[in-house]
């Protein structure tokens, strides 16, 4: 194969000048960078402007031009880190690594070690939602196969050869946390849970989640690792997504489910949504491994404004995300006390 890509052919082609050696270096960088965007068309780049002094990060310039250019532009993506933050917050017992943010801005409000890369349990099924949404349509049904109910941990109770309603393991995935919804639909999206894998892995690449690595479609794997700013990010994408907002707002659901009575009743694992919904929530996913901790991404709506919080093995998620996203609807005085 022959061309400016691959070489070849059967002419040594003239000696070229600097300036036109730098011009086809720059013609190549294009096509490639413009293959990937066809592959990639709609996938914003999470922007992390600035530093902070507990990260060990230190943002390049041309990270920090990016971030300005967020600022005047900013994507369904990205965080910006820049300048202080508008909270000061002490807790007794921090957690490990946190963030409170605005979903529309991408604007922080608050941070501990939002670079810190740690373990993320079951908030690694907010990507698993992601790739299920952009890759299938709400009327599907899933065939639960062998491999889908060779699981550990906490699951739907899928039954084994049937078809169910993509939906209702969507359903089961998000607010059940199911082991074996997020082993059914990655096999369905992606042919086998190898090969979604590395499509999470490839996404956030495309994505610029730079401290993010899946090994799961379910978070189980010390492997499955990301940080604060990256699930912020992820977050952002999630409650822009008409199907996984309105199921991740919902305390429970009584879903289409192949078993007698046609109806599975499943229960949401959110500290904001139950026993009673804190005045707002409208999502998003809760985690939890001997490793990682209690994790937890938080999303509520007051006033117009929507506020996102993660926080990472936290000794009281729901207590902790309370009074951080108390203060942030605060201090942009959006809203009173709940």
């Amino acid at each position: 194969m022959t061309g400016p890509l691959y070489g070849g052919g059967r002419r040594r082609p003239p000696r070229q000048g600097p300036a036109r050696a730098a011009a086809l270096l720059l013609g190549i960088a294009g096509l490639i960078a413009g293959g990937f965007v066809a592959l990639y068309p709609s996938a914003p780049l999470a922007v992390f402007a600035g530093t902070e002094p507990d990260s060990g990060y230190s943002a390049s310039r041309q990270e920090r031009t990016a971030g300005e250019q967020d600022r005047r532009h900013p994507t369904p993506a990205g965080v910006i880190m820049d300048g202080p933050d508008a909270l000061s917050l002490r807790f007794r017992q921090a957690p490990r690594a946190g963030i409170v943010f605005d979903l529309d801005s991408g604007r922080v409000l608050w941070r501990r070690r939002a670079s810190a890369r740690l373990p993320i349990a079951s908030l690694t099924k907010i990507m698993t939602a992601l790739l299920v949404v952009d890759g299938t349509t709400s009327r599907e049904t899933v065939k639960i196969t062998p491999a889908a109910l060779n699981y550990a941990g906490r699951g739907v109770g899928l039954p084994k050869g049937r078809r169910v309603p993509i939906e209702g393991l969507l359903h089961g995935l998000m607010l059940v946390s199911g082991n074996d919804a997020a082993k059914a639909l990655a096999i369905h999206v992606g042919g086998s849970e190898r090969r979604f894998v590395r499509m999470m892995n490839d996404r956030a690449r495309a994505l610029g989640l730079r401290c993010t690595r899946f090994a799961t479609p379910h978070g189980l794997e010390p492997g499955d690792r990301s940080c604060a700013a990256d699930l912020a990010a992820m977050a952002r994408l999630a409650m822009n997504e008409r199907r996984i907002a309105r199921v991740v707002r919902k305390p429970d659901a009584a879903v289409r489910f192949p078993m007698k009575g046609g109806r599975l009743f499943v229960y949401s694992t959110n500290p904001l949504l139950r026993p009673t919904r804190w005045r707002g929530t409208i999502g998003l996913k809760t985690g939890f491994t001997n490793r990682a901790g209690r994790c937890y991404v938080g999303v509520v709506r007051r006033g117009g404004r929507r506020l996102g919080v993660v926080l990472l093995h936290s000794p009281d998620p729901g207590r902790q995300a309370k009074k951080l996203l108390q203060a942030g609807f605060r201090r942009t005085g959006r809203s009173a006390a709940g």
